[in-house]
């Protein structure tokens, strides 16, 4: 099967691939990158571009980038001392990669983002109309989280998130993960010896999620539960996506050609209906909150594209307001949508299970027998 998306509405459009590099597979220890490696990526790139590619990286590294620079050996823990190594990094992580990349005659700039500019429509779609001018400027988006400046509250948190984000922005054919492990495992390969790799995914199941496990390496901030988060919202995009080992030889070009390597994402279902205004939902703020659905309402949303309402709500989980962003989970805790709340958390735990004739009746919870909970307008389903 050919990983990359067709193009039925631009044919002439030159390819889009998004490769996210983290910081595992870009250094040599947790404060020291490998500049021999950012050749061999360049040298890629430039082959890709060749072929009729454009280009976008998200890349990790600027925390580690810092430390070399500042003589650190060892990653400090407290948030400004990271934040200070981060400032210093990003312009040394830029010049790194702009030198590799001089010697193919390629441009590169950086962009640097928070959640707090993507959360806000009107930035999103400043973003997304900046990385589109660059790839049409024939430059290589340099992509990072700007860790001088985030906090908790507005952090992305992984990269993986970021470069599904950037993914949607620049409505990408194809994005890569370059990673220190050669995809998607049915169980720890570390502490499993006959785990076997899984070269395809169709579907986010129970058992993929749980074949994901926990973190990685001291240098990253993710792993492949957050990677296998952003292959969620790929697929329902249409947007393939690929785990691949980013110290394989020529492995971008293996994987932008359709060879197989590491495990390929990507859904045999029709795309959803998934505006800019969705994607902006489903990867632009951070969910504040959760709800759980009978096997009635998950039907009514992935087989009718049904809003979700407070008779097939069996649960709600954490506190949140009407307007935040909350995910919707099945039964199993698997999610299978994301949206914004029609109603408070407190509202939604009175109002669940409940018919639209029972809250007519009720005088405080009449409001949500007119209002669905989410609204399928503002909803992004990933089944």
């Amino acid at each position: 099967m050919d990983t990359v998306k067709e193009t039925t509405t631009q044919t002439d459009r030159r390819r889009r691939l998004v490769v996210k590099i983290g910081s595992s597979t870009l250094t040599t220890s947790e404060s020291s990158i490998d500049y021999e490696y950012l050749d061999s990526l360049s040298a890629q790139i430039a082959d890709l571009r060749e072929e009729g590619w454009d280009v976008v990286i998200v890349s990790s590294g600027a925390i580690a980038s810092g430390l070399e620079a500042l003589g650190i050996k060892e990653r400090p823990k407290d948030m400004p001392h990271l934040q200070a190594a981060a400032s210093v990094g990003q312009s040394a992580l830029s010049a790194a990669y702009a030198k590799a990349f001089a010697r193919f005659d390629i441009t590169t700039s950086l962009v640097l983002l928070t959640r707090r500019d993507t959360a806000d429509r009107e930035a999103y779609l400043h973003a997304r109309d900046t990385l589109s001018t660059l790839l049409e400027m024939s430059v290589v988006p340099i992509v990072n989280e700007n860790d001088t400046v985030s906090v908790e509250q507005i952090r992305f948190g992984d990269n993986d998130t970021l470069a599904a984000l950037v993914a949607c922005l620049v409505d990408a054919d194809l994005m890569v993960i370059l990673s220190d492990i050669d995809g998607l495992y049915d169980a720890n390969p570390q502490t499993t010896p006959t785990a076997k790799l899984v070269s395809e995914v169709k579907r986010i199941s129970r058992r993929v999620m749980d074949a994901a496990g926990g973190a990685g390496s001291v240098a990253g901030s993710g792993g492949m539960i957050t990677k296998i988060r952003a292959a969620r919202v790929l697929m329902s995009a249409a947007i393939p996506m690929m785990i691949v080992n980013g110290r394989s030889e020529d492995i971008i070009c293996a994987a932008t050609r359709g060879e197989d390597v590491g495990t390929r994402f990507i859904s045999d279902k029709p795309a959803h209906e998934i505006t800019p205004r969705k994607l902006w939902l489903a990867l632009g703020d951070s969910p504040r909150g959760a709800v759980f659905v009978d096997e009635g309402a998950r039907r009514a949303l992935i087989e009718r594209g049904s809003s979700l309402l407070c008779v097939g709500i069996t649960r709600v989980d954490s506190r949140f307001d009407a307007d935040d962003v909350i995910d919707v989970k099945d039964a199993e805790g698997i999610v299978i949508a994301r949206g914004r709340a029609g109603a408070s958390s407190d509202e939604i735990e009175l109002a669940c299970g409940r018919s639209s004739e029972e809250l007519d009746r009720n005088r405080i919870l009449s409001r949500l027998a007119k209002t669905p909970v989410v609204h399928r307008d503002e909803l992004v389903l990933f089944e």
